[in-house]
């Protein structure tokens, strides 16, 4: 184990780890960054679910849009310009009982293991889109397969799009999609639904949402590269029953079925809610953990933006900061 005690550090390199590494390097924090994700996963990559994304038109400062990759590309750039250190692989343990904390990562790339030691924990881990688990699922994200309506709805004008699930999420997802498609299918595996009543109310009120109940996605269909249809299976009293729905040319399939926030790693040691988020208090990234900060999806159930995550980012590296100047450090 190295000697090294680090001022900060960050556990993931999305909007809001990178931002957080930004304003850490440039208070002279010299912040390491442990990148996060699997180098070997199509799903799970450094650089958050961004990376997972074609075109983003909604980040300030770039009217013509720019592709996921690049955007998170320019971040780590920034962040490496003011010194911040890269370490590649992901947190397995962590020990937040005393200070300095101590991180177990484990770099998959390589299949070896380090430490890293800090004063300051930024946790910037987020959370993971949960997916349906069909075979040509990953290799059709971002190319008609999504997870955010409120990201990619703009690039479906006029198309037919699905949206699958039953809770408030999907409800939601769907009656955003129908300021853009011409129609929107709701396919759920039941006739009854997780999501709040007056938010299935306001799905089946709205003329331009479909519904396809007791159905199940079984099996897509590209052409080419990109989703053309998908295939439906019979659920419950229609059990056994198939039909394929058409989707393309260029619409889309949106898998709202929940996110799972990336915090496995801390057990008990940070206070969560009941749906596995971090807590934050007082209006700021603090943790109940002194010394530990959480920043993005993270502890964010509701906005999961790239931007409302870069600013989690900004707030949890002034946080930081001034905690850090507080202990002498």
């Amino acid at each position: 184990m190295s000697d090294e005690v680090h001022k900060v550090a960050i556990m993931g390199s999305g909007p809001a780890g990178l931002t957080a590494a930004i304003y850490a390097a440039r208070a002279n924090l010299s912040p390491v960054c442990i990148e996060g994700g699997d180098i070997a996963s199509k799903t799970d990559l450094p650089g958050g679910q961004l990376m997972l994304t074609t075109e983003v038109e909604n980040f300030p400062g770039f009217p013509e849009g720019i592709l996921g990759p690049e955007l998170m590309e320019r971040f780590r750039k920034q962040a490496e310009r003011f010194g911040t250190q890269f370490v590649q692989g992901r947190v397995v343990e962590a020990d937040l009982s005393k200070r300095p904390f101590t991180l177990e990562v484990h770099n998959t790339l390589e299949d070896t293991r380090s430490q890293v030691r800090c004063h300051a924990l930024i946790v910037a881990t987020g959370a993971s889109a949960k997916y349906l688990g069909l075979p040509k699922e990953q290799e059709l994200l971002g190319k008609g397969v999504t997870t955010c309506a409120t990201c990619d709805g703009a690039f479906f004008r006029n198309k037919h799009v699905v949206v699958v699930g039953g809770g408030d999420s999907a409800m939601e997802e769907a009656l955003f999609l129908t300021r853009y498609a011409h129609t929107v299918t709701v396919v759920h595996r039941r006739e009854t639904f997780r999501a709040s009543k007056i938010m299935v109310e306001r799905a089946k009120d709205n003329p331009k949402i479909q519904w396809k109940l007791n159905r199940a996605i079984v099996d897509m269909e590209p052409d080419g590269r990109y989703l053309k249809a998908i295939e439906l299976a019979g659920t419950e009293a229609d059990q056994g029953a198939r039909e394929r729905l058409e989707i393309g040319p260029d619409g889309g399939l949106f898998v709202a079925i929940g996110h799972s926030p990336n915090s496995v790693v801390f057990g008990d040691q940070l206070a969560l809610h009941d749906n596995g988020y971090i807590k934050i208090f007082d209006g700021t990234s603090r943790t109940s953990v002194e010394g530990v900060f959480a920043s993005g999806d993270i502890h964010d159930h509701v906005y999961r933006q790239a931007i409302t995550a870069a600013g989690a980012g900004c707030k949890a590296a002034i946080d930081a900061e001034r905690w850090l100047e507080q202990q002498g450090l």
